[in-house]
């Protein structure tokens, strides 16, 4: 049997863009609405891979974004990374056939994107990575496998700083490379202030800004590690224990079942657990904290731009450029490590440039023009 490629005459003079995630759906809130507001609108094909109303529906609510045209429902029952990447592979791969759109783009390193990637390479679709170029260099994480398979078959790569495009280069990338900045500071910038009028959410957990730490924790080498999580459980005790800041938790569900999984709560009343809040809580949330601890790679460059002192729970980071310009830590595990860099940021008064520029989605909007004639 002869495997469907489609020929240039039978794409449409379309771009379809591919979303999964929390951190997806942000970063390209401000590239749909400018290319919106340029008359073109994108085919929006969500992959469900973050698929609770917390962590999924409310952002495009939030955001004011369309919603997609197209959802993959299937991934909704995929435990593992392959079965998760087979899924939304399958699905978009259908929806591609269908639309014929002119070129894919995919933005970041989650299981969501390297599915899109491969099924535009497959189908012969021009390919475009977002935040292209970024490299932790810890082969253990899932998300690195990806980011690199993705940057070496796409066509156009947008990374976001110098040193990402060092790193494409390094490596001998066929793609044309472009240096446009992260479009997450369009986001942050743009929504800020709306947070501000919107949100009630220090109120409703009972804190005043700039009194509080913030904490998240999501990846699978953090919380499906027994001993890994048992060490982080310690440290924010640890932290409640010796500062007078509460704790604000706002917990990811997978990270609710590991805790649950392995015997750990928290009792200490300083520690408030909340359910995930929506793009504008949790932005007012970040912008009026004290510390963010994570190891979330978006919370890094939100944290960064914002001017909040990021303490990351990770050996290694594929955002260097936060911890060039003082913004970021990487903490790692160790429960009195974490404690020193905590009790040292609340100290620190220093403050950074932003290194990720502005107006950001205006240029990859061109490039999209420049490149694709769309």
């Amino acid at each position: 049997m002869k495997l469907k490629v489609l020929k240039k005459d039978e794409l449409l003079n379309r771009l379809a863009i591919i979303v999964g995630t929390r951190p997806g759906i942000i970063k390209f809130a401000s590239i749909i609405k400018c290319l919106i507001s340029f008359k073109i609108n994108p085919i929006i094909i969500h992959t469900s891979q973050h698929y609770s109303y917390e962590l999924d529906e409310i952002f495009f609510e939030d955001l004011g974004l369309p919603k997609p045209q197209h959802r993959i429902i299937e991934t909704k029952n995929a435990f593992y990374h392959g079965e998760q990447t087979a899924e939304m592979l399958l699905g978009i791969e259908k929806v591609l056939l269908k639309e014929k759109p002119k070129v894919v783009m995919v933005g970041g390193d989650a299981n969501t994107n390297l599915a899109g990637a491969l099924a535009a390479r497959k189908l012969g679709i021009d390919l475009i990575h977002l935040e292209a170029g970024l490299r932790s260099n810890d082969w253990k994480m899932p998300e690195e496998h990806n980011r690199v398979m993705i940057d070496h078959i796409s066509e156009v790569l947008l990374a976001p700083t110098t040193q990402a495009v060092e790193n494409l280069k390094s490596e001998g990338i066929k793609g044309k490379i472009f240096l446009v900045g992260n479009v997450i500071s369009d986001a942050v910038i743009e929504n800020k202030p709306i947070a501000e009028k919107k949100s009630k959410i220090l109120e409703e957990v009972g804190v005043k800004a700039n009194q509080y730490l913030l904490i998240t924790l999501h990846r699978e080498e953090n919380v499906d590690n027994s001993m890994v999580l048992r060490s982080i459980h310690n440290s924010i005790i640890n932290l409640a224990e010796n500062f007078s800041l509460p704790i604000i938790f706002p917990i990811h569900p997978r990270t609710a079942n590991r805790l649950k999984d392995f015997n750990l709560s928290f009792d200490n009343k300083k520690i408030k657990i909340i359910k995930p809040v929506g793009y504008f809580d949790f932005l007012h949330l970040l912008s009026n904290c004290k510390v963010v601890l994570t190891d979330s790679g978006g919370i890094q460059e939100e944290a960064c731009i914002l001017g909040i002192p990021c303490l990351t729970i990770r050996e290694n980071t594929e955002r260097p450029e936060t911890v060039l310009v003082g913004a970021n830590k990487i903490v790692g595990y160790d429960s009195q490590k974490i404690l020193k860099e905590t009790k040292t940021s609340i100290e620190n008064t220093k403050r950074w440039d932003n290194p990720y520029g502005d107006d950001v989605a205006k240029k990859i909007v061109k490039v999209i023009q420049d490149e694709f004639d769309i």
